[in-house]
């Protein structure tokens, strides 16, 4: 069986359905017949590389709510992330654009490395102090090397903005034509 997760690392409810899931395939016994397959899936795809803000500033501005809900919103978020082990900062994250992300995660598919770095980048965009979204490509390419990537070919693809740019577009041409408004999106065996 295929499983193909359409998320976007800036989705917190990816990152909570990511421990769901994983725990579910866990515990089942054809576990090994499974093939999982994550795919590119922006939520903000028209937001500037540099354009950074706060994530309750975004939420506030996005969804018409105030900052109060948008703080209650990430605690609820933090409850649930909580629940499945995982860490999550309520507060002082940042949000950006993910397109760079998705085209690192194309590099790493490649190299059989796609899960590790989906991983690594959750942690560091939900659980760490430091910003994926501010402090440049090195911090990609350390988050990237982590998950047993090259740096010198990391940054080769940071460089070019059309390394792996047809793959992130042909994944998210795909969702819509499947009907994806929103991630995590699965899809079982087509």
């Amino acid at each position: 069986m295929r499983v193909e997760i359409w998320s976007d690392i800036a989705c917190p409810w990816c990152y909570v359905g990511k421990a769901r899931f994983e725990k579910a395939l866990e515990a089942f016994p054809h576990r090994d017949a499974v093939e999982v397959v994550h795919r590119s899936f922006e939520l903000d795809p028209g937001r500037a590389k540099d354009d950074v803000q706060p994530v309750l500033a975004m939420l506030s501005k996005k969804y018409g709510m105030s900052e109060a809900q948008a703080q209650a919103g990430e605690e609820n978020l933090g409850a649930q992330a909580a629940a499945e082990g995982l860490a999550y900062r309520t507060r002082d994250r940042d949000h950006g654009n993910t397109f760079d992300l998705h085209r690192l995660l194309h590099l790493a598919k490649e190299h059989g490395r796609q899960d590790e770095l989906v991983q690594i980048f959750y942690r560091a965009n939900f659980a760490e102090e430091r910003s994926l979204f501010t402090e440049g490509d090195e911090r990609l390419v350390e988050l990237a090397v982590e998950a047993g990537l090259d740096a010198g070919e990391v940054r080769r693809v940071l460089a070019d903005p059309t390394a792996y740019a047809d793959e992130v577009r042909a994944d998210e041409r795909e969702a819509a034509e499947l009907g994806a408004n929103g991630v995590p999106f699965f899809v079982l065996d087509r």
